[in-house]
């Protein structure tokens, strides 16, 4: 897998997380505890996409 490929992956795996978020978000009775860990992966990609787009 090339790094162009890994990072379009990436960026599709972080948009996914941020639908996940929003509608958790917007959804009465979410779990405060899974929308923190979704930001936390989320966080983890864009750092990701981060390193790898300075190469």
């Amino acid at each position: 897998m090339t790094i162009a490929s890994h990072l379009v992956e990436l960026r599709r795996k972080h948009d996914t997380l941020s639908e996940m978020v929003e509608q958790a978000q917007r959804s009465p009775g979410s779990d405060a505890l899974k929308i923190a860990e979704l930001k936390k992966q989320k966080l983890r990609l864009k750092e990701e996409i981060s390193r790898l787009s300075q190469h």
